[in-house]
């Protein structure tokens, strides 16, 4: 079976967040990705999200970076060119170094495609057994750590079962023990975010006064290409350390597993850029005995579906940050909406490949941008 994909549209879409999120290096109220619709020679459309960061801030990557290199890189390597597997697609992009964001936006869609040419959804091409994913929340800085406490009571209200917290320098011990008081019996972690560095003595003492809080894990204290220092954390904690930003690829979490940096891997479809090595790491992290988990990043429900397929592996064992969108947005742009019952939500099966349906018009009410590309 061969697919061509023959027009690639961009679309900018934003949506207004519920409430307004905080990690260790900004705030945002709104975010704005960009939608990958690619039509095949039949007339398939696949669907694709890059959940890019706006500003470079999580990673190099942003918005703008990803528009350029979708529209000028990604999509002319692949427009005409027949391919059978979307790892084959894939390969058809490998002159371009990194802009893994750009790329998982487009890895989507041809995985869409394909799913519905077999007639299969994701899951179940990846191989997932779960119909149902325990997921979590990500909550960020608030100014007051009352206000936090409301957060946390609400969610938990919701029936998540796990609660992230987002720290940094000045906010971590105090709110960890605000919550952990309050919600004694509730997992909790927390996301640094590369906030603390491993040289300052300060950081480390406020990382190692976290240990005794009971927390599922300390999620990327240090910089994405510290591995050593991350090493000695890892060796110095109880508390498992657990890497997000530093896993780009498998080639990196061999390496850092090589180092004992990682008692648990975050696995981040955008991050590594796509499906196929995301389900790499999630088959090495098993091999080693790792814990992994699926981490977020805001995404629309057409990345947010994605996750979902991938969380469904076996290998993931602990709670998703993939939440319900209505967490995060009043109205999503996929049907049904993606939600979770008492923390737990259902993988997508509605249709073959992504599992969701995409409403256009609620793309085209949302649009800031619009490009469209065609073989030739």
């Amino acid at each position: 079976m061969t697919i061509t994909i023959t027009e690639i549209e961009l679309s900018l879409v934003r949506l207004d967040l519920i409430h307004e999120f905080e990690t260790s290096s900004h705030r945002k109220s709104h975010l704005d990705h960009i939608v990958v619709r690619a039509t095949a020679s039949d007339g398939t459309v696949g669907w694709g999200e890059c959940a890019s960061p706006s500003d470079p801030y999580y990673c190099s990557e942003s918005t703008e970076s990803c528009w350029y290199v979708l529209g000028e890189h990604l999509a002319p390597m692949l427009l005409g060119r027949p391919w059978e597997h979307p790892d084959d697609a894939a390969a058809l992009t490998t002159r371009l170094s990194g802009n893994h964001f750009a790329r998982a936006g487009l890895d989507m869609a041809c995985w869409d495609l394909y799913g519905q040419a077999r007639g299969e959804t994701l899951a179940t091409l990846v191989g997932g057994t779960a119909e149902r994913i325990s997921a979590g929340v990500s909550l960020g800085i608030e100014p007051t750590v009352d206000a936090l406490l409301d957060q946390v009571a609400r969610h938990v209200g919701d029936g998540y079962r796990r609660i992230k917290l987002k720290c940094r320098p000045g906010w971590d011990l105090e709110p960890v023990r605000a919550v952990r008081a309050a919600f004694p019996g509730i997992a909790l972690q927390v996301d640094a975010n590369t906030g603390y560095r491993a040289d300052s003595a300060e950081h480390l003492a406020a990382l190692t006064a976290l240990d005794d809080q009971g927390l599922l894990m300390i999620e990327q204290p240090f910089a994405e290409d510290d591995l050593l220092g991350h090493a000695g954390l890892a060796a110095r904690l109880d508390t498992p350390v657990c890497l997000d930003e530093s896993i780009t690829s498998p080639a990196v979490l061999a390496t850092a597993l090589h180092l004992g940096a990682a008692d648990i891997v975050n696995i981040k479809v955008s991050r590594l850029g796509g499906i196929g090595p995301s389900v790499a790491v999630h088959d090495v992290c098993r091999e080693a005995g790792i814990p992994v988990w699926c981490g977020g990043m805001h995404e629309f429900g057409i990345g947010r579906a994605a996750n979902l397929a991938v969380a469904s592996l076996p290998g993931f064992t602990l709670p998703s940050d993939v939440s319900g969108s209505d967490k995060y947005y009043r109205q999503d742009i996929v049907t049904p909406p993606i939600r979770a019952t008492e923390g737990l939500v259902p993988v997508p099966d509605a249709r073959p490949g992504l599992g969701v349906h995409v409403d256009e018009s609620l793309i085209r009410a949302n649009r800031l941008r619009h490009a469209v590309l065609k073989e030739g």
